[in-house]
């Protein structure tokens, strides 16, 4: 699969992080988000669909991933 041309998208990172680069930004595309890592912008871009993300973040929120910490 090609990578879409995400230069022109608008990057997210959390306010935790403040202006350090050890963080991941997302961004919102279509019917998908995108995860790149902020110390290597130019290193590769994840691709998830939306549902999955959501999926994600609700297991966030749940606690389904405490036990990796």
């Amino acid at each position: 699969m090609q990578q879409p041309d995400l230069s022109g998208e608008q990057w997210r990172k959390s306010s935790l992080s403040a202006d350090g680069p050890s963080c991941v930004e997302v961004a919102f595309v279509n019917n998908a988000v995108a995860i790149r890592d902020t110390k290597d912008r130019e290193g590769g871009t994840l691709m998830f669909p939306r549902d999955e993300w959501a999926t994600f973040v609700d297991g966030i929120k749940r606690g389904g991933f405490d036990s990796l910490t």
